[in-house]
């Protein structure tokens, strides 16, 4: 691990009876553009964003992803590039469109694999060793953030990656169970496509949130951002 990355480690640790120490990344463009128009992101950042994301990987007991991100990526969520062992691998799929044949549902590792999904969401069966958790939605077909938050330490997790995509991330943000948000930059301008972060609005700068951020090179023009959400301030509290 390069020394200048492994302190930014020492933040992860569970302070809440609630629910875990929640870290989110997202890797983005400098115009913060995380996908083209059509929806293509491989590879948005240099090898250095992914060794990073890893190393994320292999300090948590956790992996969340969207259905969104399985559909488009059909990533496996696991630790390959670098050591460390491979988290659990959690699926959020409120109504049911997860295929069995998602990499990320393979036992090979004998990890933990879970789904939530919604009361009534069916779905293809998946494989007989993947946990189905059943949660309530709300109108919009979400999961409420802070309902997922306790579900995931009622499971006995300490410390949870969400992995994406953007829009999970941005609810989480705005539901405050976010302590830390990973966002690595990348060399690379795609001028138009998803943008990244969509918070709730705000009218005023002073209502923007201002967290303490360490900014670290990760090399190949790659920019890590590690933001620590729980000692965030509002800009307006900012004194000249």
């Amino acid at each position: 691990m390069p020394p200048e990355t492994a302190t930014l480690f020492q933040a992860f640790r569970r302070v809440s009876a609630e629910r875990p120490f929640i870290v989110a990344q997202l890797g983005q463009s400098l115009d913060g553009r995380i996908a083209t128009r059509t929806g293509d992101s491989r590879y948005i950042g240099a090898a250095p964003s992914l060794d990073h994301l890893h190393r994320i990987r292999a300090h948590v007991d956790a992996v969340v992803v969207g259905i969104g991100t399985v559909l488009a990526d059909d990533p496996q969520l696991n630790v390959r590039r670098c050591e460390g062992p491979n988290p659990a691998r959690i699926v959020i799929d409120a109504r049911g469109k997860l295929p069995a044949a998602a990499k990320c549902l393979a036992g090979d590792d004998n990890v933990r694999r879970i789904v939530f999904r919604d009361a009534g969401a069916r779905g293809e069966p998946l494989p007989r060793e993947v946990e189905i958790i059943r949660l309530a939605t709300d109108t919009r077909g979400h999961f409420r953030m802070p309902d997922l938050a306790r579900a995931l330490a009622d499971l006995g997790f300490d410390k949870v990656l969400i992995e994406g995509g953007a829009g999970i991330v941005s609810r989480a943000i705005d539901a405050g169970i976010v302590d830390r948000l990973h966002l690595m930059v990348s060399a690379i301008i795609l001028g138009s496509g998803q943008a990244g972060l969509e918070l709730a609005p705000i009218d005023r700068i002073s209502q923007a949130i201002r967290p303490r951020v360490e900014v670290v090179s990760l090399g190949a023009g790659d920019v890590l951002f590690d933001c620590d959400l729980t000692r965030a301030s509002h800009s307006g509290e900012r004194h000249e």
